[in-house]
């Protein structure tokens, strides 16, 4: 691992006795003869080497500097993009619609009344079953991002079934509407290097949330407007679902706040930086400052 020594640390052992005394030599009227006692504790001190070798050997893997560990886990990890690094105060409202609709026109009229524009991700299945539904929402400006056809754990799919996954939906999508998603929210939040990378391949940015809701977990209206509103920045990402309990009565107090604190509510894709960018470790999308090079995704 980057910047971690090769060289054995020299530990001492705390809070652990390391043999059990001799009880013989415990006790005042036993005699200590000094040839014993020299014995037991070279095997004191031999006991004692190995358990901090052993101890330094495990520090080598496992101790290493929080940064280090990081830089090493961002190095071999492909990342989606969870927040967007923005001088302006700008941040998106996502909806993901996987299963019912009877709540969409509402999220829909909601969002006319105040002027924002959002995007929903959705399933190819829901698209099916909805048609109409897909040409209202694009209809009224929003976005449509793509969450999959069958909402499976992409990360279990082989790369062609990714694919299958990716393209289906959008040709569903561009049928309805005349135009082909470029975002992609993997089902679930779940994935792996194969899966950013599938959905890169094909076109798409894939793309998380940085604050989350709950909405599915049905705790009510006001725990929805605490989850949103606690913590908000520049950039952020928010996730709702077309489907959840509350969401209606929610979504007026989420967007007044924001609006309130003087953030434009944007589409997704008006969010994410052109050009070339970095990804952190947190997901953040950075703009590659001039004069520097341009680091791996």
């Amino acid at each position: 691992m980057p910047g971690m020594s090769n060289k054995p640390l020299k530990l001492t052992p705390k809070g652990r006795q390391l043999s059990s005394p001799d009880p013989k030599e415990s006790s005042s009227s036993s005699p200590r003869k000094p040839k014993t006692v020299s014995r037991n504790w070279k095997s004191i001190l031999v006991k004692a080497g190995l358990l901090a070798g052993l101890a330094a050997v495990s520090l080598c893997y496992v101790a290493s500097p929080a940064e280090s560990a990081v830089a090493v886990v961002a190095g071999k990890r492909e990342l989606p993009i969870y927040s967007v690094e923005k001088q302006d105060k700008q941040i998106a409202i996502s909806f993901d619609a996987s299963w019912g609709a009877d709540k969409t026109i509402a999220i829909l009229d909601i969002l006319d009344k105040y002027n924002v524009k959002t995007t929903f991700f959705l399933v190819g299945g829901w698209v099916e079953k909805y048609p109409d539904m897909v040409k209202e929402i694009a209809a009224r400006g929003h976005e449509i991002g793509n969450h999959s056809d069958t909402h499976p754990h992409m990360s279990q799919l082989s790369e062609k079934a990714i694919r299958d996954e990716l393209r289906i939906m959008s040709d569903r999508v561009e049928k309805l509407t005349g135009v082909r998603p470029t975002l992609f929210r993997p089902p679930y939040g779940d994935y792996n290097n194969r899966v950013i990378q599938v959905s890169r391949a094909e076109g798409y940015e894939a793309v998380q949330w940085s604050i989350d809701s709950l909405d599915w977990k049905d705790r009510g209206t006001e725990d929805i407007i605490k989850q949103c509103t606690h913590r908000v920045d520049n950039g952020d990402i928010v996730l709702f679902h077309n489907d959840s309990n509350d969401i209606v009565n929610a979504l007026p107090s989420v967007i007044q706040y924001y609006q309130g604190l003087g953030f434009e509510i944007i589409p997704v894709s008006q969010l994410l930086l052109e050009g070339e960018y970095t990804i952190d470790v947190q997901g953040k999308q950075h703009p590659v400052k001039t004069n520097e090079p341009t680091q791996d995704q």
